[in-house]
């Protein structure tokens, strides 16, 4: 997690061994540097130049060295707990907390033990709760070669990610809503005022006006792009270079627009004047923009918030896409169809070859704008943030993406764990079709995300 600098704050108090404190300080600080996290300490910082702390007086300069530099703030227990400086210093910084201290060793052969420190978390837990409430992680008393300790520091560091992004959410939205998709209307002023999301509209003319010039300005650029991609995953049988080459073109103008205005991720109006003035390029804009940005179809603000949040929070380098649920599996009780108009080519899976076009078998007549794509096998997470009159959730689910019969366009069967309590979430909730897809499992982050957002979680199939 490049992205989160961490403030390092040890706690330690009066009592117990300060000399086995500074020990467990920097066998902890050696870990967070073998696990590459960038953190920032308090050594020299406090008044007993010892990065440790153990006052309430301690606070202050510890504020004033890490207040607007990190995003997020680890208080391991080093010995004990100074209960007042640990909650004061959470409640200050507003940030996602981190709570944690090493299991204590036996005691020593006369009796006496070098520190306390579970009975110092219990102690720091009670204040934290009075002056921020939940909002803080824990992770179980444990040794720091543990595996819950590195599981529960990766999870934290993913919910902070997610926190994180969602303090500058912006939406880049082309063209507006169809008209038929009334499951995509949503209150933009009220993203705005509750959660600071903000929705900037292109239209689709000032779009396809980019395109074209990058067409005439980068032509040989765009043609040898296109002769790597035939080469690579891509069966052009039947549709023209120049209708290919704009869809090359209106994928990096996504990009493009995606860079210059600091887009978290972008909605597109996909029916019908964008895809109908890229023609055969169509199929390939949404394939190749998704690998560096992720796309909601059908003016899914939603959706494109759900994108956003998912993608700080994934484990993998795979990109996110963006998937509906369509229909059940004809035999297997769990497992769901998920299908839709494209997702990145990394993800197809490899046993498929080449990658054609064909027209959406869903609209007879029509010309050849559909990638045909099997995805690739594997665990899969899903989440969808919606809401209705000012109440919203954000709705999280894992599964695998496994085998299953053959259909048309880009799809994938997804098993779950209990499908019929899915459908009647997903039907009562205030969710629609479309859901937010990445691959592995990291629904921990966003789950432990949502108590520092304030935003009900639903966890699908419980």
């Amino acid at each position: 997690m490049k992205n989160i600098t961490l403030g390092f704050a040890p706690i330690g108090k009066f009592v117990f061994s300060h000399e086995d404190a500074i020990v467990q300080k920097k066998r902890i600080q050696a870990k967070l540097k073998e696990l590459d996290i960038n953190f920032i300490d308090l050594d020299n910082v406090l008044p007993d130049d010892d990065g440790i702390i153990r006052d309430q007086s301690h606070v202050e300069p510890a504020l004033r060295h890490l207040q607007g530099k990190i995003d997020a703030l680890f208080l391991p227990h080093c010995n004990f707990g100074t209960e007042g400086a640990t909650a004061m210093l959470t409640k200050s910084l507003g940030l996602p907390t981190l709570l944690w201290g090493p299991r204590d060793d036996a005691p020593l052969a006369d009796g006496s033990r070098l520190r306390d420190s579970l009975c110092g978390m219990l102690a720091s837990s009670k204040v934290m709760s009075k002056l921020v409430g939940n909002k803080f992680t824990y992770i179980e008393n444990c040794r720091i070669g543990d595996a819950a300790f590195q599981d529960g520091l990766d999870v934290f560091m993913r919910a902070s990610s997610v926190v994180k992004a969602t303090k500058n959410i912006r939406i880049g939205l082309i063209g507006a809503r169809v008209d038929f998709f009334w499951s995509c209307i949503v209150n933009e002023s009220e993203l705005l005022e509750k959660y600071n999301i903000q929705v900037l509209p292109f239209e689709i003319a000032t779009v396809l006006k980019r395109v074209n010039e990058k067409i005439d300005n980068c032509a040989g650029a765009l043609k040898q792009q296109l002769e790597e991609i035939k080469e690579s995953w891509l069966d052009p049988s039947g549709i023209p270079d120049e209708q290919l080459i704009k869809g090359i073109a209106a994928a990096e103008v996504l990009v493009d627009l995606r860079n210059e205005h600091n887009l978290s991720s972008i909605a597109v109006q996909n029916f019908f004047s964008f895809n109908e003035a890229l023609q055969g390029g169509a199929s390939l804009y949404p394939v190749l923009a998704n690998e560096y940005v992720p796309l909601a179809d059908e003016s899914d603000i939603h959706g494109a918030v759900s994108s956003s949040l998912i993608h700080a929070a994934k484990k993998t380098d795979l990109p996110v896409f963006f998937p509906e649920y369509v229909i059940r599996h004809p035999d297997d009780d769990n497992t769901v169809c998920m299908w839709h108009v494209g997702a990145p080519a990394s993800l197809r899976d490899p046993s498929c070859g080449k990658m054609n076009i064909r027209p959406p078998w869903i609209l007879p007549g029509d010309k050849p704008i559909q990638m045909q794509m099997k995805l690739r096998n594997g665990a899969l997470t899903v989440c969808r943030f919606d809401g209705e009159t000012g109440n919203y959730r954000l709705g999280v689910g894992q599964g695998e993406i496994i085998d299953g019969p053959y259909t048309r366009d880009y799809y994938g069967w997804f098993k779950v764990n209990n499908w019929k309590r899915w459908e009647y979430q997903l039907i009562h909730g205030p969710y629609i079709h479309h859901c937010s897809a990445v691959y592995g499992h990291c629904a921990d982050a966003l789950i432990e995300a949502c108590k520092y957002l304030e935003l009900e979680t639903e966890v699908y199939g419980i």
